[in-house]
């Protein structure tokens, strides 16, 4: 069955086994998401890169159900379940019809865009209060799960690694990145986990590094009635298992990114005090730069998609991200001032 034909059929208001007078299609790098009044349908795209193959039916199927189930951790009623895509005799594709699987979607109540996170924080109308509500969610859920058995020195070099992967893309000529301003950002951050080995390694130890949500964003946010957190990575485990504080850490980078520092700084607050976790200023600041590259490395990235090729949205967004994982190395000096 022909990719175009079925993402023909899911724009179609007609294919949906509820009424839909339109359907609203979302791209993203790894998925197509498809909009009704009341729900959304996930189709991953059949993409592979160095660690996920999504290009069999049955691969799709599994990452799918992984999908469903672990974001149920953090949104129960909000994954509702599977749904085949499935061709009939007759040539026709359906919705959970009874002829061959031809593919597979993660069926979801649609959230309302209005009370997204990122959404209310652009619009200056998060508050306090919606940062501590979701550090109270972020607790009960860190509280549920079993700490990870890992040795501390290999937990840094997942770090290490990363850190160097990332100097390698932001590095590449055609992105035409300041390559010193990369060099000296990265170097700083290797140094950092130097640093701060004997820290992470006891936060490893006392079970602080747990299997988590992984991507945890404004986007992925809803406020209302309660938080819920969408959209975990279910397409890899070794960077859904991190410590807690990491999480914590992105999400108020995310917060600041999206010009609200003071919302981000009561999210950790608010957590440091509800969790009796107390990660050290100095960590929560590496974990805060060790994201700002990666998602810098992750904006470039883009630019390798024909699509993207000559825009200049995405290096503009890498550079602002360089400039706030310096902006977090430089946190003593900033204190001092």
């Amino acid at each position: 069955m022909p990719l175009e034909a079925k993402l023909a059929f899911l724009r179609q208001p007609a294919s949906y086994p509820e009424p839909a007078y339109r359907v609203e299609t979302v791209e993203t790098h790894m998925a197509w998401v498809f909009l009704t009044s009341h729900h959304a349908y996930k189709l991953k795209k059949p993409v592979y890169y160095d660690d996920i193959d999504f290009r069999s039916v049955a691969a799709r199927h599994h990452f799918c159900a992984e999908e469903l189930r672990l974001n149920r951790r953090l949104a129960p009623d909000v994954y509702l379940g599977l749904v085949p895509l499935t061709l009939a005799d007759s040539g026709y594709l359906a919705l959970g019809g009874d002829g061959e699987i031809v593919d597979w979607l993660v069926r979801m109540r649609r959230l309302p865009h209005q009370f997204m996170l990122d959404h209310i924080v652009r619009h200056g109308r998060a508050g306090v209060r919606d940062m501590h509500a979701i550090a109270a969610r972020l607790v009960e859920f860190f509280q549920s799960l079993a700490p990870i058995d890992i040795d501390g020195s290999a937990y840094r070099e997942r770090y290490a690694r990363q850190i160097a992967a990332c100097a390698h893309e932001l590095l590449q000529p055609a992105y035409h990145l300041p390559a010193a301003h990369v060099r000296l950002v990265c170097h700083r951050q290797h140094s950092a986990l130097d640093r701060l080995a004997a820290r992470i390694d006891w936060r490893v130890a006392d079970g602080f590094v747990v299997e988590g949500h992984g991507d945890l964003r404004p986007e992925h946010i809803c406020l209302y009635p309660t938080p819920v957190v969408i959209d975990c990575l279910e397409f890899s485990r070794p960077l859904r298992v991190l410590d807690r504080a990491d999480e914590i850490a992105f999400l108020a980078l995310e917060t600041e990114r999206l010009g609200a520092p003071a919302l981000g700084a009561a999210l950790v607050q608010h957590y440091r005090a509800v969790s009796h976790d107390r990660p050290p200023p100095g960590l929560l600041h590496f974990y805060q730069s060790y994201r700002a590259i990666v998602r810098a490395a992750l904006a470039v990235a883009h630019l390798k998609e024909a699509q993207f090729r000559y825009s200049p949205k995405w290096a503009a967004i890498a550079m602002h991200y360089l400039q706030l994982a310096e902006r977090h190395q430089n946190w003593r000096a900033r204190a001092a001032g």
